[in-house]
């Protein structure tokens, strides 16, 4: 249906190679979408770099924004205004049966604000988030748990 790329470039500079030394720090490069960069590194537990983005948190927000996109788009066929979306989702590094760390789950804390006479009540609101759900390309594409509160 479609492609998605993303290029990434890292250099070792004049570091030495110990696990210890080398630097995380690397560049992602999106060149369908304007030629957007991003600084990236491991988490700073990984010995990453605290002013750039981890590949976890990375995970999550893709995670949150599908599910926003999706969100909007059930809304609006639902005949629902929306004027504000927030969220601080969070996600979860947790020992799998493994013993290896996974992304296991990410709690989504979305604040909506609806605008006109077609308000969603609680039931509403729930299934436009379970249909979001269900339809978002994302969390159909991960054993990841995906949840929302709010």
């Amino acid at each position: 249906m479609s492609e998605h790329k993303a290029a990434l470039k890292w250099e070792r500079g004049d570091a030495s190679f110990g696990y210890e030394e080398y630097p995380r720090d690397h560049d992602w490069n999106f060149a369908a979408s304007g030629n957007q960069s991003l600084r990236a590194s491991a988490a700073t537990e990984f010995l990453g770099s605290a002013d750039c983005v981890d590949p976890e948190e990375a995970f999550t927000a893709s995670l949150a924004s599908c599910h926003m996109l999706t969100f909007l788009a059930m809304a609006s066929l639902g005949g629902f205004v929306v004027d504000s979306y927030e969220d601080e989702a969070v996600g979860f590094l947790e020992k799998g049966d493994s013993g290896k760390p996974w992304l296991a789950r990410v709690v989504m804390h979305p604040k909506i604000t609806f605008s006109g006479d077609n308000q969603p009540d609680a039931d509403q609101l729930e299934k436009l988030h379970d249909k979001a759900h269900h339809e978002c390309f994302l969390a159909n594409s991960v054993k990841t748990e995906i949840t929302w509160e709010g």
